[in-house]
């Protein structure tokens, strides 16, 4: 079977121009040209799936003859070998050890420390203040992700480090991973400043590490679960690493995007409010509430289906037959999370914003593979729990007091990275 070779591919920089310059845009256009769709990164061939028959066969049915690709291994070097790089019987002992980490009653912890800082911030804010909610909650992000990874007072400076140099990582990390290999050796900007970061980043976190090996005590934080285990400090780096980058990005523009559209669209705000009225009745929100609050997740999964992140990489282990296609052992696989949840063949009217196509009946309907913010199979996200929760937890803690109004005359654009983030978004606090 002939495999259709996507347009706008360039002499030796392949389709990278072309992902780069257009983004979401151009890998939301490949379903046009089939199931499997090859892509060149440089010279390098790739093949890029469009269905969620496909994508699920990849992360779950199949996905033992798969391991992480190209994209994944450009970051290694930089961040190290956590668990979302890592591959085989390494990864597999990894998550064994970081599985209690994320236990439900570490979990019911964490939430206490999410509820705290949610109200810290809505606190700060003052009626008829316009406030940069995009930059108010990557800061919250930061420090929620930070203070479950530590909690001692070197960690304070760890999380500072975090808020200056982890969404530099982030975005530029995204250029460097569809980019030739020769494009991370130039002396450019971009390439100072992020080398600059990681070795920021690493050193912090060591420093961190070798604190705790002094003191020997269980702080009850993410990061005595990890060295209680066994972990070695470097192991231990790359985990905090890998939860710092991974554990921070989607949630912080999942809570922006969540508030920009309940600002656009009152029933639905309204909707929400009356929920969370009712459910926390005027008291702090708890972890036994989540449950309750089914309107306020509707929501987040359909900001969670609009706005996840752009792609994921696979490498097959072995020859593969999918969708009738052989692919040789050592095949680059691409999956668009966006793509898969922009399909108008999963979705009616996927552009539009609407929490009800999360109601138990017609969320059923739904293909297997069509709905992976935090990917599947054996290697879907350990912290995917974590960040829903906290998502919930602020969008509850906020609705409580605050009505976030978009600001008349300042519409919000998207710009692509890794994933959509608003290039600015303000908006008006103002008091239930």
């Amino acid at each position: 079977m002939t495999v259709p070779v996507a347009p706008g591919r360039w002499p030796f920089l392949g389709h990278t121009p072309a992902l780069l310059r257009r983004r979401f845009a151009f890998t939301s256009s490949l379903h046009e040209y089939g199931e499997i769709v090859k892509l060149y990164l440089g010279p390098s061939p790739t093949y890029f799936v469009t269905s969620a028959r496909l994508t699920h066969e990849v992360l779950v049915t199949a996905g033992t003859k798969f391991r992480k690709g190209a994209m994944f291994d450009k970051f290694r070097p930089f961040v190290g070998n956590g668990l979302v790089l890592s591959n085989g019987d390494f990864h597999r002992q990894q998550r064994r050890l970081m599985q209690p980490a994320f236990h439900r009653d570490r979990l019911a912890a964490y939430a206490e420390t999410m509820r705290r800082a949610a109200t810290e911030l809505s606190d700060s804010w003052r009626p008829g203040e316009v406030r940069l909610i995009d930059e108010d909650l990557q800061g919250l992000a930061v420090t929620i992700v930070g203070e479950a990874l530590f909690s001692t007072e070197l960690g304070k400076e760890a999380i500072a480090e975090a808020r200056r140099s982890i969404y530099l990582i982030i975005q530029q990390g995204m250029v460097r991973a569809l980019s030739p290999k020769f494009v991370e050796k130039l002396p450019v900007p971009g390439n100072r400043r992020f080398d600059e970061a990681i070795s920021r980043m690493r050193a912090i976190v060591l420093e961190v590490i070798r604190e705790w090996r002094a003191e020997g005590a269980d702080h009850g934080d993410l990061l005595s679960t990890l060295l209680l285990v066994g972990m070695t400090d470097e192991q231990a780096r790359d985990e905090v690493l890998t939860l710092l980058t991974a554990g921070i990005e989607t949630t912080a523009l999942a809570l922006a995007w969540t508030f920009h559209e309940l600002g656009r669209h009152k029933q639905v705000e309204e909707r929400v409010h009356a929920e969370v009225d009712e459910v926390l009745a005027g008291r702090p929100v708890t972890v036994d509430d989540l449950t309750r609050l089914t309107y306020v997740r509707q929501v987040v999964d359909e900001v969670l289906r609009q706005y996840p992140l752009w792609m994921l990489m696979r490498r097959t282990l072995e020859e593969v037959d999918l969708g009738g296609v052989r692919l040789p052992a050592g095949a680059e696989v691409i999956v668009s999370p966006h793509a898969l949840h922009h399909d108008p063949a999963s979705y009616d009217h996927p552009d539009r914003f609407d929490p009800g196509r999360w109601a138990p009946e017609r969320a059923a309907r739904l293909p297997k593979g069509a709905f992976v913010p935090f990917g599947a199979g054996a290697r879907q996200c350990i912290g995917n729990r974590f960040a829903q929760n906290e998502i919930v937890i602020t969008v509850a803690t906020v609705a409580a007091r605050w009505r976030l109004v978009p600001v008349p005359g300042r519409p919000v654009h998207v710009k692509f990275t890794s994933a959509a983030y608003p290039d600015s978004l303000p908006m008006t606090a103002v008091p239930r």
